[in-house]
């Protein structure tokens, strides 16, 4: 059993020095469950905390519920970055520890100052487990506030390389065909992202719903200058992108960004730069809108800019599950230098 503390997470694992991101470990594994780690329970992004009630009601408890129940970014509405449970230590059985997010607060005199470590894949597949271990709740508390963006990014990643890599194995085989073709690039996006329209550099799939759309595209541009790499641009050129391929039901209608609502920041995807954008797309002239998330990379053989973007539309429904699910694909976009840099390492 591997047992890490959370400094060597962020510090090999997730973050990047340069980066105020996700840096993702190397996936590409067939996950199977069998009689020693059967599959976990639970949905993506939910978490269950095992705490004493005193705790979970308390300093500690109450602190992580903060982060657990904070808004995620770019929707329309706030939805909560994570679904939370919680349940007692003498709760904490063969069938609770299945649970696919566990975060465990143990307080004890026996330490001296607070401290995070995980496992992974202890009880079942997939799975992390995530333990606090602090003196008090005091210092538990302390220590939570101050690492928030830490959990955010650990149960984050882990969620984010679990989607990832089941699209290695299942994915939309036509789409991965027409993107090799046109962009020299690998990118793997849901099976059920059926239909497809091909434009100049551009390839847009969606699953076509009847009360919710989910759509996924890529796009490329010569490269320029950094300036491409930041805000006010990135809309821009979005803008220019989205206006010709992606016109409304009449001729005055296309898409657009709302750029009171964009936030953008650096991240890591397999140790390449990138940056990402989340959002608010509107259709022009029409009361169409939704979320959106993508990833600018640098596709430096070619002298290019490859853009990939999940966005939804989904009146009335709750759109977290959704646009996380199409963020997870972005995160499979190899360029044709990774490609090399793969090669190369075999």
């Amino acid at each position: 059993m591997n047992i890490r503390t959370i400094s060597t997470i962020l510090l090999s694992a997730f973050l990047l020095s340069a980066c105020d991101g996700t840096s993702e470990a190397p996936r590409r594994k067939k996950r199977s469950a069998n009689i020693f780690t059967p599959a976990s329970s639970g949905n993506p992004y939910e978490v269950m905390v095992v705490a004493e009630d005193s705790v979970w009601s308390g300093y500690a408890g109450r602190a992580l519920q903060t982060i657990l129940d904070s808004p995620l970014r770019g929707l329309p509405q706030d939805e909560q970055q994570f679904h939370k449970s919680h349940v007692e230590p003498k709760h904490y059985d063969r069938i609770t520890n299945k649970f696919r997010n566990i975060f465990v607060i143990e307080l004890s005199d026996h330490y001296t100052q607070a401290k995070m470590t995980y496992e992974k894949d202890v009880h079942s597949t997939p799975q992390v487990i995530i333990t606090l271990h602090a003196p008090n709740q005091v210092e538990a508390s302390v220590y939570i506030t101050e690492h928030t963006r830490d959990i955010e990014s650990l149960i984050t990643s882990e969620e984010i390389n679990r989607q990832a890599n089941d699209l290695y194995f299942t994915h939309n085989i036509k789409f991965a065909k027409k993107v090799k073709e046109m962009f020299d690039c690998n990118f793997y996006i849901p099976a059920d992202l059926k239909k497809m329209k091909v434009g100049e550099d551009f390839i847009w799939a969606s699953d076509d719903g009847l009360s919710s759309i989910q759509n996924i595209c890529i796009y490329s541009l010569p490269y320029v200058s950094e300036k491409m790499f930041t805000k006010r641009p990135y809309m821009a050129l979005r803008d220019t992108v989205m206006k010709k391929n992606i016109p409304g039901a009449k001729p005055h209608m296309w898409m657009q960004t709302n750029h009171d609502f964009v936030w953008t920041k650096n991240i890591s995807v397999n140790g390449q730069y990138a940056m990402e954008a989340r959002g608010l797309w509107e259709m022009k002239g029409d009361a169409m809108g939704g979320p959106f998330v993508s990833h600018s990379r640098i596709d430096k053989k070619n002298g290019r800019v490859i853009v990939v973007e999940g966005f939804v539309y989904a009146p009335e429904k709750m759109k977290r599950t959704m646009i996380r699910r199409l963020e997870a694909a972005l995160y499979t976009l190899e360029t044709p230098a990774d490609d090399d840099e793969k090669k190369k390492s075999h």
